[in-house]
């Protein structure tokens, strides 16, 4: 789910998945996504009805009244909006398959985050893209019309021009149906690799012992994401790369344990493969992973994990404008000392650019990344209190 801010992601998550994914303290107060949220969707489709009413999301068929088949599960990955939240949403990115794009029909398109989302996607090659044309039922059918064709002028020359468009009210679910079967059309299930190494991207890491749990009741740190490849099992010894910050050592120290619960849609069971959103409680010290501890690092087999990075090697592929800014700024060269907001993975990192030349930088991590060489990493400059994207750069070995 990514866009603008308040263009109803989270609404649609609910509307799909009956879960609220704002529930960090900040985010209840504020009324905006600030961390990544999750939420599992089974979808269904009726035998009985005609295919365009065939699809739901509930195991009742909302027509006939009669049960649904489930048809495929999917997860929902709630990326925020919001502009200053963008390395948040990067890191989301890298674990999505495909994106539903919300515009709402409110304002003007493209608001300055949708061109910054869109962008984003491009980079990061997500191919497949549903527009959501949201809160229809807040404008007359001229302005939804007037809307529905910024979304196509603006879309023009991206190679989601051709994505499809549905008009929604997501806060009553209007047009439900419609949305879910061009999901399922729309989205195919990739082509997953289980015969290599697992590789899990963590996207959350988190402790789920209460305050004033005895010791001997206290359970392991639990870690969230998506595994990219190879199959994870109860039981089996993982490593996990960087690891964490040693303060006193300035140094990272990788981490093993082993897992001892895997959940996927809200379901135990024995083993995982690729695709969906994934938790797993682990032996880890519950100190380690609290309060997203662990975002970014990537989880394996000991000693088949890739290479940890303190320093980058980029080649640099920088856009002609600056994304997001109202006053389409031109993206200046690249200064040797100045500060990058580097995404790679599931990871966000500041690096300091110690060398350039035209084809390469070398760029120093103030927290170490773990990376195949060849991975894009999404660059961004900070700007008027922002990071602003400026394009990506491909590891060199």
């Amino acid at each position: 789910m990514v866009g603008h801010v308040d263009h109803g992601k989270t609404t649609l998550v609910k509307a799909l998945s009956g879960k609220w994914t704002d529930t960090h303290s900040e985010e209840i107060k504020r009324g905006i996504t600030i961390r990544l949220g999750y939420a599992d969707v089974t979808i269904y489709r009726c035998s009985t009805c005609a295919e365009t009413d065939a699809f739901g999301v509930q195991a009742t068929c909302a027509k006939c009244k009669k049960p649904a088949i489930a048809v495929r599960k999917l997860s929902l990955v709630d990326a925020p909006g919001h502009e200053s939240l963008m390395a948040t949403m990067l890191c989301g990115a890298s674990i999505m398959d495909g994106a539903l794009l919300l515009v709402s029909a409110q304002e003007k398109c493209p608001q300055p985050q949708t061109m910054e989302h869109v962008q984003a996607l491009q980079i990061v090659g997500i191919k497949n893209v549903i527009v959501v044309q949201n809160k229809i039922d807040l404008v007359t059918e001229e302005q939804a019309k007037k809307n529905h064709q910024e979304i196509k002028d603006f879309l023009k020359g991206t190679p989601y021009a051709h994505a499809p468009i549905i008009p929604m009210a997501a806060l009553h679910s209007v047009n439900m149906d419609l949305l879910v079967e061009t999901i399922q059309v729309a989205f195919p299930t990739p082509q997953r690799d289980t015969s290599k190494d697992p590789l899990l991207f963590v996207a959350r890491s988190f402790d789920i012992n209460k305050p004033g749990t005895e010791p001997q009741r206290m359970v392991g740190g639990v870690l969230g994401g998506t595994l990219k490849q190879g199959v994870l099992k109860t039981g089996q010894e993982i490593a996990i790369l960087p690891g964490y910050e040693v303060p006193e050592k300035k140094q990272w120290k990788p981490l093993t344990a082993t897992i001892l619960t895997l959940m996927t849609g809200g379901i135990k069971v024995e083993e995982v493969g690729p695709g969906g959103s994934i938790a797993a409680l682990t032996t880890l010290d519950p100190a380690v992973v609290k309060s997203d501890k662990l975002v970014g690092s990537l989880v394996g087999v000991p000693g088949k994990l890739p290479q940890v990075w303190n320093t980058l090697k980029l080649e640099p592929h920088l856009l002609e404008r600056m994304v997001g800014a109202s006053d389409k700024l031109v993206v200046e060269p690249l200064r040797k000392g100045e500060l990058l907001m580097l995404n790679v993975n599931a990871a966000a990192t500041v690096g300091i650019v110690d060398s350039l030349s035209k084809k390469e930088i070398v760029c120093t991590l103030r927290r170490p990344v773990c990376a195949e060489p060849g991975s894009r990493v999404v660059m961004s400059r900070n700007m008027g209190q922002r990071w602003r994207l400026i394009g990506y750069g491909t590891i060199k070995q």
